[in-house]
């Protein structure tokens, strides 16, 4: 059976080749590290254990027809030694991913800090450029103020123009009189 030809628009998967047969994919890998370091984390975990050691020892110290492991246990030693030897990789893996994903969380909320720093610097800014043209804007009262002035100012104008207006009409009234009549 021949290869497929692979084709250049779709991307490889990323699958590693473990002794030239077997695929892994990271991610694959990854999640059950994960798994396996959340189960080790549990009180269950711990419980299961705890009762397989017993049951263990109990079966190695009073069954003596059963006796696989005597007493110094080694062959329990090797199995937890098994056990921590492949539970540790599976750990610090699992602790890798996470730190991955913090890095991105903290990244991201980097970036959600800027945006919203900026957002806060122009809303700023605005309310700025509100209170300055708001502060150029009459009020009320500078209105009224302004009105009563003018008003105030269009009286006294009309009292001048009134005085201007009897004074040229009694000059008026003297030229007629003194003028001969003919």
């Amino acid at each position: 059976m021949a290869d497929t030809p692979q084709r250049l628009d779709v991307p490889r998967g990323s699958t590693r080749r473990l002794g030239g047969f077997l695929r892994l994919n990271p991610d694959a890998v990854g999640q059950f590290a994960e798994g396996i370091a959340r189960f080790l984390g549990t009180g269950r975990f711990l419980a299961v254990q705890t009762i397989i050691v017993v049951v263990w020892i109990c079966l190695n110290v009073f069954a003596v027809q059963l006796r696989w492991d005597p007493y110094p246990f080694i062959l329990l030693n090797l199995a937890f030694s098994t056990q921590a030897a492949y539970a540790a990789p599976l750990i610090l893996l699992a602790q890798n991913r996470q730190a991955d994903r913090d890095r991105v969380q903290a990244e991201e909320d980097r970036n959600r800090a800027a945006q919203t720093r900026a957002d806060t610097e122009y809303v700023t800014r605005e309310l700025a450029a509100l209170r300055v043209a708001i502060g150029e804007l009459a009020t009320r009262d500078f209105i009224r103020g302004e009105l009563n002035r003018m008003s105030s100012d269009e009286g006294e104008d009309g009292d001048k123009r009134d005085k201007k207006r009897k004074k040229r009409e009694r000059e008026d009234a003297e030229l007629r009189s003194a003028a001969p009549s003919a």
